[in-house]
């Protein structure tokens, strides 16, 4: 399997036993281990501002940062103010989607690292030609 850019939604599914795609992630997360994982730093500021207000999962989402941060086939890619503007052009030049500005500069991300799948369910990446894996689940 080749690498693929993990969003929010990827590590949203990993952190909480309870969401309905935790064991397809979890599964699927066995398979790119070896292949190799690209993530922002702004996609972990989305997850931890999604579990911010539930003490039980904030720390499940602190735990899985850590862990992320830890992991040897995980490259995460630093905040700039380059990364920040190119998903800022994206954004404005797209008024008809409503796709994110952490979404806008991890397509960008994904595009200038060769990327094209994604698993997550987002339908605004496949708008903009990426291979959402789990679209169908």
């Amino acid at each position: 399997m080749r690498p693929v850019f993990a969003d929010t939604f990827y590590w949203i599914a990993l952190t909480n036993p309870r969401d309905n795609h935790f064991q397809d992630v979890l599964r699927f997360d066995d398979l790119i281990s070896e292949s190799g994982v690209y993530t922002t730093e702004e996609v972990l500021a989305e997850v931890l501002a999604f579990f911010a207000a539930d003490t039980w999962l904030r720390s499940r989402a602190v735990q899985t940062v850590r862990e992320i941060f830890s992991d040897p086939a995980v490259q995460i890619v630093h905040q700039s103010h380059a990364s920040f503007l190119s998903g800022f052009e994206l954004y404005a030049s797209r008024p008809d989607k409503a796709c994110s500005l952490a979404d806008c500069i991890s397509m960008q991300t994904m595009r200038n690292a060769g990327l094209t799948a994604v698993p997550t369910n987002d339908r605004h990446f496949e708008q903009e030609g990426f291979h959402a894996l789990f679209r169908n689940s």
